[in-house]
């Protein structure tokens, strides 16, 4: 169906609709002490706006199309790269770089690239660290959201890699994330009650992932959950039942089940355990054994790994598995074509020095899966 065209906006209109984008709540009053114009002024260009259709109507709701809300995780990515055989208890000769990271954010990029509406909503501190993000991320994502909590530092994860480009450790400072609480999540129940999905990582708290799942069940809003390491796989919700998507790996797998995938009957049985807690669409990715995904329609399929001869850096190549799998389903195809998508989008990512491949565009992902077909 094609959108409506909307009427060009005047300059005063547009100032206003961006100060409503940020915050749906705000008052006419106070519209008014902001713009530095009388409020009955302030009433006649919303009611214009109202006409043109721009803004449906009150607590503002903006006529925009439906998003991707992406919730979680956005970090400094720091990296180091061991120049020799990496020894402990000295110190090590490496090559340093920083970038933008974390699951959602990460997410939020592929799926910008791709050319999906994609809001971010994440905890930062009010820092460097965070001006560095934003600066990165904003053409693919809208951060009007994002809440920036004083005294706290922005999220880090630190990596220390291989001459081979396999991690060695990883250290993640992650506190920030703990204020994405459900009460910061109420203010934004009118985005949430619209968004065409809600992807959310396992950097948020048990409670929140809890509120969404149930947010998401009484709105009818589709919801995907992402993990984000075995240790935080405690923060699953205690009930499943209604989950749209979870992407998770092996190990991810294993902790949560407590069980071993050894054999492929063990992953097709684990793709089952997953199903059977209510969850629609389950993926299991298995490093270079490839992926098993399934849902209670289709079946369970396994799509092996694509043979990635020079492996760069294996950061971000699950998230950019995990945006094609979400960016191929919104699109409509079938299981084993949006297994597929994942796929490649990874193969892709770990030939790359960027923890989001910076060549990514719906052509070329359509390119790249002909390519394997």
């Amino acid at each position: 169906m094609a959108e409506k065209d909307f009427e060009k906006l005047t300059e005063k209109e547009q100032l206003i609709f961006d100060l409503i984008r940020k915050n749906p709540y705000i008052s006419q009053q106070e519209l008014a002490e902001i713009l530095g114009l009388s409020r009955p002024s302030i009433a006649n260009i919303i009611s214009g706006l109202t006409r043109k259709g721009h803004i449906i109507g009150r607590a503002y709701v903006l006529n925009e199309s439906q998003q991707v809300i992406c919730i979680g995780g956005a970090n400094i990515d720091r990296k180091f790269h061991v120049k020799a055989k990496a020894q402990l208890g000295t110190s090590n000769p490496i090559q340093s770089s920083q970038s933008v990271g974390g699951v959602a954010r990460n997410i939020a990029e592929n799926l910008g690239r791709l050319g999906t509406k994609v809001t971010l909503l994440t905890t930062s501190g009010a820092d460097s660290d965070w001006s560095f993000i934003a600066e990165s991320s904003s053409l693919y994502m809208n951060l009007d959201q994002v809440a920036q909590i004083p005294g706290m530092s922005t999220g880090s994860y630190t990596a220390v890699l291989d001459t081979d480009g396999e991690l060695i450790i990883a250290l993640a400072d992650m506190e920030v994330y703990e204020e994405i609480t459900p009460d910061l999540l109420r203010k934004q129940d009118v985005l949430l009650s619209r968004a065409k999905c809600i992807m959310a990582d396992l950097n948020c708290p048990k409670e929140t992932l809890q509120y969404l799942c149930n947010f998401a069940k009484i709105h009818e809003r589709p919801i995907i959950l992402i993990p984000v390491s075995s240790p935080k796989m405690s923060r699953l919700p205690a009930d499943l039942d209604g989950v749209t998507w979870l992407i998770t790996n092996r190990d991810e797998s294993e902790t949560y089940l407590n069980c071993e995938i050894q054999t492929e009957e063990e992953w097709r049985q684990a793709i089952e355990k997953w199903l059977s807690l209510g969850i629609a669409n389950v993926v299991i990715t298995n490093g270079k054994k490839g992926a098993m995904i399934g849902n209670q329609n289709e079946g369970i399929f396994h799509i092996p790994s694509i043979e990635t001869k020079e492996i760069v850096d294996v950061t971000g190549a699950g998230d950019a598995f995990s945006s094609a799998v979400i960016y191929s389903w919104l699109e409509g195809h079938k299981l084993t074509d949006i297994a597929k998508a994942g796929t490649v989008n990874a193969s892709k990512t770990l030939q790359s020095a960027d923890t989001v491949r910076q060549d990514l565009s719906p052509t070329q992902l359509q390119k790249d899966m002909e390519e394997l077909s």
